[in-house]
């Protein structure tokens, strides 16, 4: 009953850093090892396993603009507290790839081994790697989506050439970390730049995303649209699918999000939910009506609700 831990996004130039914590109980996977020696193809497979099998698993996420203002250092240590209060299972033996304990100074830290490469020699610590890794993948798969032309599907922001020419091209991002030293020099221009409606909308749907991803949410559209209706964002987690409406406020002086889900717009949440099932040839399946009220600059989610 070990948790392995280990950390997914130490080095990138944007996005966030991801910790995954798993107890894989009494499962024994075959294949395990350190996430980066997998192809995308045998990761993706081990992460449906691990996630079905295992006793218990976590995701810690801390984003660009969060690891800028405490720093990488806190925002590992953050990020790691973060993924292990997820895991409810019970476990006897905490190790932690690396040589550095971040749960030191918790309740937890004392049942802590650090060891480095074990997440080539414990399948626990292999296992919490491989969720890391495709969870972090599939979300900066996602912000080609939300932010175009920086190819963020094939380097997931990591400083290479084709990264740097975007962005000496197009910009920095919200995804961008700013206290990195090859960043730095943008910081004034992104301190004085003003946002468009659709770029705070694009950073709200973008928060309430790694919502749903963090709480086991397998993301299948973003933004799906017909003539007829829409939907913010549709996921799949435990068979059932989600049709989940984004509501953005910069501040709660007007109500909150959810106070603009009417009971028309819940009427028209449910006609495109089943109009999706039925354009997917989909019967018999598992669905929910959500809503995530975001706020704040940057922007954080306030509440999640299921509707029905």
């Amino acid at each position: 009953m070990i948790l392995g831990i280990d950390e997914v996004g130490r080095g990138p130039w944007a996005g966030p850093l991801v910790v995954g914590a798993v107890v894989l109980g009494g499962a024994t996977i075959e294949g395990l090892t350190d996430s980066k020696k997998l192809s995308k193809k045998k990761r993706d497979a081990l992460d449906i396993l691990i996630r079905e099998q295992a006793s218990g698993y976590g995701l810690g996420w801390v984003h660009a603009d969060e690891l800028d203002a405490i720093g990488l250092a806190d925002a590992l240590r953050v990020a790691t507290i973060r993924a292990v209060e997820q895991v409810k299972t019970k476990y006897t033996e905490i190790i932690i790839d690396g040589t550095i304990n971040f749960l030191k100074e918790t309740a937890k830290g004392q049942f802590v081994t650090t060891l480095p490469k074990a997440d080539l020699l414990i399948p626990s610590v292999s296992a919490a790697s491989i969720i890391a890794k495709v969870a972090r993948d599939d979300y900066m798969a996602l912000q080609d989506d939300v932010h175009p032309g920086y190819g963020f599907t094939n380097h997931v922001g990591y400083g290479t050439a084709a990264h740097r020419l975007a962005i000496e091209k197009l910009g920095v991002t919200p995804l961008h970390r700013l206290s990195f030293a090859p960043l730095a020099k943008y910081k004034p221009a992104i301190a004085s730049a003003v946002k468009t409606t659709k770029q705070i909308g694009d950073e709200a749907e973008t928060t309430a995303t790694t919502y749903l991803v963090t709480a086991g949410h397998d993301i299948l559209q973003r933004n799906w649209k017909t003539k007829f209706c829409e939907i913010d964002i549709i996921s799949l987690k435990d068979q059932t699918f989600y049709f989940t409406e984004v509501k953005y406020r910069k501040d709660s002086l007007r109500g909150t999000g959810l106070d603009a889900v009417t009971k028309k717009k819940q009427q028209q949440m449910s006609f495109a939910a089943e109009f999706y099932i039925s354009k997917q040839g989909l019967k018999d399946v598992g669905m929910r009506l959500a809503v995530i009220a975001v706020s704040g600059t940057p922007p954080s989610v306030e509440s999640y609700l299921e509707l029905a």
